[in-house]
């Protein structure tokens, strides 16, 4: 289990840190806090502009050891990712979370340079043999294929368009409580009756 092990200190550390990331977001990062395992760090990055990730939104997790923070923590994408640092599996290959690992290191500077992968991976250090060899050889092979699985994994859902939106016969303005058209515009408005008053005028004027 993540986290299992790890000391009061370093769970009110890391609860610190999560609130900090959720008060303080960076662009592009969304942290999730789990208030029953604050522990379980998960996040999420959105591809970044001018790259085969671009509109893609990636799901990850770091998984901490029972003596965190003297060894890093795990970082896996639970998202499937074509990419030269991260393994079929879903692992991350990245020196933050191995030699250049300082128990004094944040979580936002872990999750900043995980992020920065997707700006410029690493091939020299591949996880993803097909993808570093692709990097360097063929650079649209390799994107074409990162575009490909950023599609079909990495897509956001489309959240359905609420029915005053969309119109149809049967639809109703929530507003106005009045029947929308087939065409999804407001009906037009039923004339009121007609001024008994201004009728009567109308027939004065005609006498004159």
């Amino acid at each position: 289990m993540a986290g299992e092990g790890v000391s009061p200190a370093v769970i009110n550390r890391l609860a610190k840190e999560l609130r900090e990331l959720q008060l303080k977001p960076e662009e592009g990062l969304k942290v999730h806090l789990n208030e029953d395992n604050i522990a379980d760090v998960q996040a999420e990055f959105e591809g970044p502009a001018g790259t085969p990730y671009e509109g893609g939104v990636f799901k990850m997790k770091l998984v901490l050891g029972a003596d965190f923070p003297q060894s890093p923590p795990k970082g896996f994408f639970t998202t499937k990712i074509f990419h030269p640092n991260v393994s079929k599996a879903g692992e991350i290959c990245v020196n933050v979370l191995k030699k250049d690992w300082t128990p004094d290191m944040g979580l936002r500077h872990v999750l900043l340079v995980i992020r920065c992968l997707l700006i410029a991976p690493f091939p020299e250090s591949a996880l993803n043999e097909e993808a570093g060899k692709l990097l360097l050889e063929n650079y649209d092979e390799y994107a074409k294929h990162a575009r490909l699985m950023t599609s079909i994994h990495a897509m956001p859902a489309k959240r359905p368009m609420p029915l005053t939106a969309t119109g149809g016969a049967n639809a109703v303005n929530s507003t106005t409580g009045e029947a929308a058209s087939d065409s999804g515009a407001p009906a037009v408005k039923k004339p009121k009756g007609i001024d008994k008053k201004a009728a009567a005028k109308k027939r004065g004027l005609k006498r004159l």
